[in-house]
């Protein structure tokens, strides 16, 4: 058999070569008849081999969808250079004790911005002693933290605050959004309930965050749609955001278990519906409407009560100017044991409780505008005056009422308030209750909040 025939057929010239040792033994060497019959028969089974090598190589698939090509055997360091490989990314793959190493799936970079503040208030409260008698305090407010960003099409965002007499988290959830831009939240974020995202303009908020129906967040999922001038919004809510209704020390104002009241809300649904007037114009108006429904269980009875509250309101903001109008009517009925009141239920924020009118209505009238700037050193200067008002269902009782004047001024990363506040039978204003009882009497605090941001 000639070299040229080798050479014209890979596969028998590998397989030739494989059998040189065995053709070039004494035995096969010799030029007897007998002999070179065997090394005839011998051929004769390599080209079987050869012919049935083919066949196996005809039903192999083209390689990256080019022509079929013959068979090649990897050198032995090869090999060994590939199988080092395979242990070296299956070792780097596994699991380290309880942490995870994960690969990042997605070419686009990671987006994780960092922000926060820090805020201190100067204040005079005209309703304490000793503040009237030190013609004012100072003091830390709050340290604050965000995280907001995106890592493999999966979002994030979160906010933790350190006050001097406690430290919560104040909202943090995980969220996805589709094509069409509409997203879903899972974790704690804000109920999507009345006007948002604030029912006021200035630093100390209003009734209806003290009755935990404004700037409130609790545990569950959210999904949020906009459609041109429409937005949509529905939620369900498992439980308060610290799943231990004894513990004060949050930011939402919630109902709590403390001494006789031992009620807490449990499987809250929420929907949100508004519809912006104007949109794209320079004075858009959003009007809309808000529903809320919730089980509110007792750890003494171990029954389920009920709990439902609703609001329209309407946001203008036109040219310059804001107006912010809600109206509101909620009902709790717990199934409390006998002898506990019903009237009133027990509510807290703050590392603080109080109770509020188990059925009442809520007005709110807020306005602002937004000046010029009066010095170059200035970026924004906004005034208000913020009105809200609690009336009770509760006979012989004194409806709790809270008015701010007063002006946000930004400059760089400084941004301060600077309020008068007027309260008559508010929680924290000297004796005042936003349930039964309180007092007949207007109180004043005057409050700087100043703040840096980054």
């Amino acid at each position: 058999m000639k070299l040229s025939r080798l050479e014209k057929r890979p596969s028998l010239l590998i397989l030739t070569l494989m059998l040189a040792p065995l053709l070039s033994h004494p035995r096969l060497s010799t030029a007897d008849d007998g002999q070179t019959q065997d090394v005839d028969a011998l051929l004769a089974r390599i080209d079987a081999l050869e012919k049935r090598l083919q066949e196996l190589e005809s039903r192999l698939p083209p390689r990256d969808g080019g022509t079929r090509t013959a068979l090649s055997l990897p050198a032995v360091g090869a090999v060994e250079s590939a199988s080092a490989r395979v242990i070296e990314e299956d070792l780097g793959s596994a699991v380290s004790g309880s942490e995870r190493v994960v690969a990042a799936q997605d070419p686009r970079p990671a987006r994780i911005d960092l922000g926060g503040a820090l805020r201190y208030n100067l204040v005079h409260r005209d309703f304490v002693d000793a503040s009237d008698g030190k013609r004012g305090e100072s003091g830390f407010d709050i340290f604050r933290l965000n995280v907001d960003g995106e890592i493999n099409d999966i979002i994030v965002s979160a906010e933790y605050r350190h006050y001097s007499f406690m430290q919560t988290l104040r909202y943090g959830w995980l969220g996805y959004e589709f094509a069409d831009e509409s997203q879903v939240q899972v974790g704690i974020s804000q109920v999507p309930f009345g006007l948002l995202p604030y029912a006021s303009h200035n630093a100390w908020f209003g009734v209806p965050f003290y009755t935990g129906l404004a700037d409130h967040y609790d545990m569950g999922v959210k999904y949020v749609r906009e459609d041109g001038p429409w937005s949509s919004q529905v939620a369900f809510y498992k439980n308060e955001p610290l799943n231990d209704a004894t513990d004060p020390g949050r930011f939402s104002v919630d109902v709590l278990r403390d001494g006789e009241q031992q009620n807490e809300e449990a499987n809250q649904f929420h929907a949100r519906l508004a519809y912006t007037l104007g949109a794209g114009t320079g004075c858009e108006t959003e009007v809309g409407s808000s529903a809320k429904v919730s089980e509110l269980y007792n750890n003494v009875t171990d029954r389920r009560g009920e709990h439902w509250a609703g609001t329209v309101h309407l946001d203008s903001r036109c040219g310059r100017w804001n107006l912010q109008l809600q109206g509101v009517r909620y009902e709790y009925s717990p199934a409390n044991p006998v002898g506990v009141s019903s009237d009133v239920m027990r509510v807290g924020a703050f590392a603080g409780t109080y109770d509020i009118a188990s059925e009442a209505d809520i007005l709110v009238a807020n306005v602002a505008y937004n000046f010029e700037s009066p010095a170059s050193f200035i970026d924004q200067l906004t005034c208000y005056n913020d009105y809200s008002r609690l009336y009770k269902g509760i006979d012989a009782s004194v409806d709790s009422q809270i008015n701010t004047l007063g002006c946000a001024i930004g400059s760089g990363p400084l941004f301060t308030y600077v309020d008068y506040i007027l309260a008559r039978n508010m929680a924290f204003f000297g004796s005042g209750s936003m349930g039964a009882g309180g007092e007949d009497k207007w109180r004043g605090r005057f409050n700087v909040n100043i703040g840096y941001y980054w």
